[in-house]
């Protein structure tokens, strides 16, 4: 049976409550200072495990060059970093959750867009039960998948991994992927409980039986393990669709760096140093970013973000002809999307308008 075949399907979708702006935080920058600033032997002690924690992906060896979207002069020093959630239910994640699944996922992709002057950044959403054209890859074992057409989009990951993803979305998009990074979700849960819980708000109760997370209705401090169940629920919440789920994921991500932002970081280093570490276990990135110079450099560059000019949106998709319980890019908006991300210039209005927004 294939990936694509495990995935159970979605449900027909209602509408999704209206997009809300995000922000980006900097407390990696404000981790890393603390610890490089710390006293003697110790601070370099911890430096080099933080370092340590750290993996990469060479995406240079995996990906034609000659083959690549080439970036629009227009777009100057505009950068396109892609985000992965990955969900193995191995090891330590599969402890976390009482579903039986195999395989390594990736539940969750954002690309985000930071355009020239760093003042300002875009996420798009792409909804892992879109049916996409998948390219050639290297496989884990070295060896060649096929392209395929019509491919869920969370099977790409789990048959080629985080480059093939890459390749894919590059694909999807003709937009470049300067960066990758990846974020496991057993160390999301580490980070969660590192600074003590997230708080939410929901206006509906969960109820997930496949699960078994139930959460009523409330404002409720979250742990990591219910963090994580919170982040992953889709049977349990509206509809029980994965356009749903982008909303909920949504939600968490802007709860996550708002508490992160209130915590005193330079007041307590010894809660910096957790985070930092329960962090930097937690990701895998492309090359270039694989230490923590190269990850302090580029947080250093978005300084200059403002939170109230950030948004998270989800790329426009309609509901498939063919199996109305899978999606595919809608035109025109995702060509008006794309267009804009590889210019560099604003997104229309009518671009972040999804004729399929289940909730």
């Amino acid at each position: 049976m294939s990936h694509d075949d495990e995935t159970p399907p979605s449900t027909p979708h209602r509408r999704a409550r209206p997009q809300k702006k995000r922000h980006v935080g900097r407390w990696i920058l404000v981790g890393l200072l603390v610890i490089v600033l710390g006293a003697g032997g110790t601070g370099w002690w911890y430096y080099e495990h933080l370092n340590g924690n750290l993996k990469g992906v060479d995406l240079s060896k995996q990906l034609d060059e000659a083959t690549r979207p080439k970036k629009a002069v227009a777009a100057g020093d505009a950068t396109n970093l892609l985000v992965l959630g990955s969900d193995s239910r191995s090891g330590d994640n599969g402890k976390l959750d009482a579903g039986n699944v195999s395989g390594a996922r990736s539940d969750t992709a954002l690309l985000v867009h930071i355009p020239e002057g760093r003042q300002k950044a875009v996420a798009v959403s792409i909804p892992r039960d879109t049916l996409v054209d998948r390219p050639e890859c290297e496989k884990h074992d070295g060896g060649k998948l096929p392209a395929a057409h019509r491919v869920m989009f969370n099977s790409v990951y789990s048959l080629a991994g985080p480059a093939c993803v890459v390749k894919t979305v590059e694909k999807l998009s003709d937009v470049r992927v300067d960066h990758l990074v990846e974020v496991d979700f057993a160390g999301f849960k580490g980070l969660v409980d590192a600074i003590g819980g997230v708080t939410v708000t929901t206006d509906e109760d969960i109820h997930d039986s496949k699960s078994g997370f139930d959460l009523p209705k409330g404002t409720h401090k979250l742990n990591g393990t219910d963090s994580l169940k919170f982040v992953r629920t889709r049977y349990g919440h509206g509809d029980g669709s994965d356009l749903g789920r982008i909303g909920l994921q949504q939600q968490f991500l802007l709860a996550l760096l708002s508490e992160v932002k209130k915590q005193d970081l330079l007041g307590s280093p010894t809660k910096a140093i957790k985070m930092a570490n329960s962090a930097t276990k937690a990701l895998t990135t492309d090359e270039d970013l694989a230490s923590l110079t190269s990850l302090a450099k580029f947080a250093r560059s978005m300084r200059g973000i403002d939170p109230n000019t950030m948004e998270t949106i989800m790329m426009p998709v309609a509901y498939d002809k063919q199996d109305p319980n899978r999606v595919v890019p809608a035109e025109p908006q995702v060509t008006q999307l794309w267009k804009a991300i590889r210019n560099d210039v604003d997104i229309p209005e009518s671009a972040k308008k999804s004729p399929a927004s289940g909730g």
